[in-house]
């Protein structure tokens, strides 16, 4: 039996394509590292060095109510509120550009696929205004309304290609039997789309927990910043930065939608595929 041999010219490529992909990774890598040594350094600075001594006195002095608590419960509101907002209009909007023959599906889609690329930054002068004609600024709702609307596409994308992985038969099966479309939705599909819509939910979640730009913008109490805006409070105007309670702030801040992740993905193993739906 002969042996294959790799050639010299896909060894090198091998070695190439891992060398860029170890760089990559150092890329990411190292403000985690620098994030969880600073952290915990007693004289922390930009470098990303072993510390000469440890302290937790950089995490009691932003464990205040101002500084996680509120800003933490805010972000939970406004992001969490975002999430689900967005996870039961995309699967609406999806319903149908998946199981009906429409006329304009197509332009339909390609408008949804060109919105997830336009930048939230590129229209938010004209929201600024309208929000401030119609009175919304300052508001948790508002802001969190806004930033379901802003992942929509991403949403109704992602829904559609769920929903196309469940059968119709299953909902003609339940027709016949005579449930409504509604009662096939909510009893037969949604069931079967809870994976997907996690990942919806999830994704959501991670985008407008990191977003700063919007409720920078759109909100102006102190006491209704969330998180990802409270992360300035850390700069001084003359450009000064306090990179320890920066570094053990940023820890408590991922803190949350990590855990969630982790608990979401656990709940969810197990349950990605149709192969029980179509036996018997």
């Amino acid at each position: 039996m002969r042996r294959s041999v790799a050639s010299p010219s896909r060894a090198a490529g091998s070695v190439l394509v891992h060398g860029v992909l170890a760089v990559l990774a150092a890329v990411f890598l190292l403000p985690l590292v620098w994030m969880v040594v600073a952290a915990f350094d007693a004289e922390p600075s930009l470098r990303a060095a072993p510390p000469a001594s440890l302290t937790l006195d950089h995490f009691s002095a932003v464990l205040t109510p101002e500084t996680v608590l509120v800003p933490v419960a805010n972000s939970v509101l406004i992001c969490g509120g975002a999430a689900l907002v967005t996870v039961a209009a995309s699967l609406l909007a999806a319903y149908p550009l998946s199981r009906y023959t429409l006329r304009f599906k197509r332009p339909v889609m390609y408008v949804v696929l060109f919105a997830t690329g336009l930048p939230i930054t590129a229209i938010m002068v004209p929201v600024y205004g309208l929000f401030a004609q119609a009175g919304l600024l300052d508001s948790r709702l508002s802001t969190s309304l806004f930033l379901a609307t802003a992942s929509l596409p991403y949403g109704i994308w992602i829904s559609k290609n769920v929903l196309d992985g469940i059968p119709i038969e299953l909902e003609e099966a339940a027709w016949v039997d005579g449930a409504s479309v509604w009662q096939s939705l909510r009893l037969l599909v949604l069931p079967l789309a809870v994976p997907g819509m996690a990942v919806v939910g999830i994704f959501t979640l991670v985008l407008t927990w990191g977003n700063f730009f919007v409720p920078f913008i759109l909100l102006n109490s102190a006491d209704r910043l969330p998180a990802a805006v409270k992360i300035y409070a850390f700069f001084d105007q003359y450009g000064g930065v306090r990179y320890g309670e920066l570094a053990a702030y940023s820890l408590l801040y991922t803190l949350p939608v990590v855990a969630l992740y982790l608990a979401v993905s656990r709940a969810l193993s197990g349950r990605f595929g149709l192969g029980g739906a179509m036996k018997g």
